[in-house]
């Protein structure tokens, strides 16, 4: 019997995080070289998208970063002080919306995060990464989401 295909999901368009104060677009992107060692987002208060992993239903982890911002706000500074497992995030692409359930938020040395089980292949997983904005420079604050399912 032949293997089913994964899915290939749909690109994030927009994520609404009401718990922190998120509602915002996403854009897509593609870091010049493909792995967590050399993501940076570009210097703008916008959500990012990772293109080369996954997408809301796709088989691989969907991963949305942005910058937390010193002196300026902008919704992934709340990230920091607002977010709690079980918060709600939803995800629309065009194909609807997708809604996740908080199940943990971590911090992560910046040194070390490339090698962190974060990237790691988890189906139905969000993640969002930014700065963590008690140490802008050194830590970043990592989100980890499950997929809702729907009833």
């Amino acid at each position: 019997m032949p293997a089913t295909p994964a899915p290939q999901g749909s690109p994030p368009l927009h994520i609404t995080y009401a718990d922190v104060g998120m509602d915002q677009g996403v854009l897509p992107l593609t870091p010049p070289v493909q792995g967590p060692a050399s993501i940076v987002p570009p210097m703008t208060l916008d959500a990012y998208w990772l293109t080369p992993f996954g997408s809301p239903g796709s088989a691989d982890t969907t991963y949305i970063i942005g910058h937390s911002w010193e002196g300026r706000d902008s919704a992934f500074n709340h990230l920091s002080s607002q977010a709690k497992p079980g918060g709600r995030i939803v995800v629309t692409t065009k194909s609807g919306p997708a809604t996740y359930t908080v199940k943990a938020v971590s911090t992560e040395n910046k040194n070390t995060l490339k090698d962190s089980p974060i990237w790691n292949k988890v189906p139905n997983r969000l993640i969002l990464i930014s700065c963590y904005t008690a140490d802008l420079w050194g830590t970043n604050i990592v989100i980890t989401a499950d997929r809702t399912p729907t009833p």
